[in-house]
């Protein structure tokens, strides 16, 4: 949503046992998309050696990107081996990160604590991954193209949800919704087949929460509380929103960036998805767990065979690149098995990674955003130089002949939008930021627009097989996917788990309608400047207009309508920016906002677009010159493309659910 605004974000029966012992059998290990080769590495993974690499990295890092502060836990072989806080918890009274007491917010992290809780009832035979979830629901959710939604779909983020901001993101209690509401109080489109095409979803996830509510009985903190918090030893965690009272003193404030003032605590109805309030030392206990299969000290939150079957059933939607476990990402890198998943809220952001077969975990969280977005590739810097230092292998390699590789780049070339996205309300003019654009170098390389490297280069990727592609600068890959001979999909290894990209051609195209929308809003802009302007030429010449009656109020009512225009317009921006500093509440009560914005909209782009064409009529039939007509031709066809960009962007109707 920032980024908007910068342009105008389960009693088990045994019938039941049964079932559910038929759903833990092991799917196919993923099979790694590297080399399997591994290299000896150069630095032993102790503390000493990574105590002072990170010292070395992490204070230097969060000080030129303006971030406050972070935390970092590394275990291994079942124990804690590092956990050291960086930075501030609170800038202003220069209060020191503590990994055993100060918490973070781990944003989306925190689904897989709700994909433990399901997987938890999968293993009770409450629930059953590949049956329709309305099963388990008390309202409908339809089915699309004949297919209802699943909790693996869910869990792998293929229940073609389209995105849901409303009701999502509050700082204000008053405006929370109860889980139970919030999955009721609009059910986004869904704009793709299930397990077709992944499209990461907020709204799939608090869902399965809501599920895990129903079948166990218990409320979604509470049930965490219970048999995830509780058997871990994790006393300095919690679901619970607003955060409880014993908490406060020790939660890290969040900041957008370190110089600026903090924000305040941020309350989530998808909670589900996004709500843990967590310490780095309670997240050691998590990984801990998960990288012994469900296993932590005397104490157990997953059989062997289910905790297998989360960290081993990988739906491939496209070869070679990253992919989608049953809610964990997996992430390989130099031969070595990785899983884990980010997690970013608009101040903290964070990641989990576990290396299975070595038994390794990190977790990262850093409470600011940082300047220039910092908080992004010092994370990921963090992931690949950690890997790399005590984990090496050869990247991917491969060749193919230059024809190939030239006949795949312009194959590939072209304009793409994200599976994540909105599209059946007015947040679907979010896509007028600017599309995904692969272009073809001519050396048989490609490059993708909002895909740069760690310094804001480009990156340039070279094909090593068949419509796959790797960053020729570090081990990053990228694939595609062709039916009927183009591109129907691509997507690379930061994303591919949980988003692709879709071509998009002639009209669809977001490029090619922010062209007609800003050449419109130029025409309308100096149709508004020239008016006074002649006003004022010929007051100061003393001549008389040539216009009057009719014709003269077609002029005046097409200058009117142009300002008008501009209004609509400006009530859209100043809606988006209500959104972001929160004097407009994502929630119901701006809906009667949104109803008269948009009744107004309507009227004024068709109303405009019936004026353009009136006055273009009067001019054709007066007395004016060419140079006016044809600008009343020009001005009549911004007035229609204002009018199409409206419709297209359900600018125009009277919609409230986004």
């Amino acid at each position: 949503m920032r980024a908007i605004v910068i342009l105008l974000m389960a009693c088990v029966s045994c019938g039941a046992a049964s079932l559910a012992d038929a759903q833990l059998q092991p799917g196919p290990a993923p099979t790694s998309q590297s080399s399997t080769q591994i290299s000896t590495p150069d630095h032993e993974l102790t503390r000493q050696d990574l105590e002072a690499w990170l010292d070395g990295y992490l204070p230097y890092a969060l000080e030129r990107g303006d971030v406050a502060g972070a935390v970092v836990v590394v275990v291994k072989a079942g124990n804690v081996l590092f956990e050291k806080g960086y930075g501030y918890a609170d800038v202003a009274t220069k209060t020191a990160v503590d990994p055993a007491r100060t918490l973070f917010r781990p944003g989306s992290t925190s689904k897989l604590f709700t994909w433990t809780a399901v997987m938890q009832q999968v293993e009770q035979g409450r629930l059953d991954l590949d049956a329709d979830i309305n099963r388990y629901l008390d309202f409908k959710i339809p089915p699309r193209a004949g297919q209802p939604v699943t909790m693996r779909n869910l869990m792998t983020h293929t229940g073609g949800f389209e995105e849901a901001l409303k009701y999502g993101e509050t700082s204000e209690p008053s405006n929370l919704l109860p889980l139970n509401r919030y999955i009721k109080v609009w059910l986004p489109k869904r704009i793709f087949a299930p397990g077709e095409v992944p499209a990461y979803s907020n709204y799939g996830t608090a869902l399965a929460g809501y599920i895990v509510e129903r079948v166990s009985g218990e409320s979604f903190p509470a049930y965490i509380q219970h048999h995830i918090f509780d058997p871990l030893r994790m006393q300095s965690s919690t679901f619970e929103q607003p955060l409880p009272q014993r908490f406060v003193p020790r939660m890290a404030k969040g900041y957008d960036v370190a110089s600026a003032p903090p924000k305040p605590y941020q309350l989530f109805g998808f909670a589900p998805a996004g709500a843990l309030a967590a310490t780095g030392d309670d997240m050691a206990h998590f990984m801990i767990a998960h990288l012994q299969d469900g296993a932590y000290a005397d104490a157990r939150i997953l059989a062997q065979k289910t905790a297998q079957l989360m960290h081993g059933t990988a739906l491939t939607i496209l070869p070679a690149v990253h992919r989608m476990l049953l809610g964990f990402y997996e992430m390989n890198r130099n031969g070595h098995r990785v899983i884990g998943h980010a997690g970013d809220t608009a101040l903290f952001h964070s990641e989990l990674y576990l290396y299975p077969d070595d038994g390794v975990g990190v977790f990262i969280s850093m409470n600011s955003t940082g300047k220039d977005a910092a908080a992004y590739p010092i994370r990921e810097a963090l992931f690949e130089e950690f890997t790399d230092r005590y984990l090496p292998g050869p990247a991917p390699d491969g060749s193919l002949d230059a024809a190939t590789m030239q006949k795949d780049a312009a194959l590939i070339s072209g304009e793409y939008r994200s599976s994540r996205r909105s599209q059946s309300n007015f947040l679907s003019v979010l896509s007028l930021l600017g599309s995904t654009s692969v272009t073809n170098n001519g050396d048989g390389t490609i490059s993708v627009s909002q895909a740069d490297r760690l310094n804001g280069e480009p990156r340039r990727w070279r094909e090593i097989a068949p419509l796959v592609w790797r960053n020729v600068d570090d081990k990053q890959q990228l694939s595609a996917r062709v039916e009927g001979g183009r591109v129907v999909m691509f997507s690379y290894d930061e994303l591919s788990p949980f988003m692709v990209f879709e071509p998009v051609t002639g009209l669809d195209s977001p490029a090619l309608r922010a062209t007609l929308l800003k050449v419109s809003l130029a025409i309308l802009a100096l149709t508004l400047i020239l008016w006074p302007s002649s006003t004022l030429i010929r007051r100061h010449y003393k001549t008389n207009f040539a216009l009057a009656g009719r014709a003269l109020t077609a002029y005046r009512a097409a200058r009117g309508a142009a300002v008008l225009v501009f209004v609509a317009l400006l009530g859209w921006v100043w809606t988006f920016m209500g959104f972001i500093n929160g004097t407009l509440p994502m929630t119901t009560r701006s809906d009667g906002w949104l109803v008269t914005l948009h009744l107004f909209t309507s009227i004024i782009f068709a109303g405009a677009v019936l004026i353009g064409c009136w006055n273009v009529w009067r001019t054709w039939h007066g007395p004016r010159g060419l140079a006016a007509k044809l600008w009343s031709l020009l001005l009549a066809a911004a007035f229609v493309v204002t009018l199409w960009i409206g419709c297209a962007y359900k600018l125009v109707g009277f919609g409230v659910n986004y």
